[in-house]
């Protein structure tokens, strides 16, 4: 009976990133230039871009750098690289909060 019913899902908070500057790149798009600060952000995230205080875009992460590198994970304190996947329109002083999805067993 269990496998017939759809899976439940909770949402998991990680962290809240400030984007500090924002640089085009060509061919890839916009990039924030951010500082986490709270918890932590991973490359698998998914992600909400909140400016002004209202949620204007939930998606997923393109692309986590730290300097050159790509990395999978970048913790409070420390600065990023931050491509948003389908989603260009992010400005200096927007928040993004990282979050995973985590299933609820029945």
């Amino acid at each position: 009976m269990k496998g017939m019913l759809d899976p439940e899902y909770k949402e998991v908070y990680y962290g809240r990133i400030e984007v500090k500057q924002v640089f085009k790149v060509s061919n890839v798009g916009n990039i924030a230039g951010a500082i986490v600060v709270d918890g932590k952000v991973t490359k698998d995230s998914k992600i909400r871009v909140i400016r002004d205080g209202i949620i204007i875009f939930n998606g997923e992460l393109g692309s986590l750098k730290r300097f050159k590198d790509d990395v999978k994970e970048v913790v409070m304190g420390q600065e990023c690289g931050i491509g948003i996947q389908d989603f260009n329109d992010i400005k200096a002083g927007d928040i993004i909060e990282s979050y995973i999805m985590e299933e609820i067993p029945r």
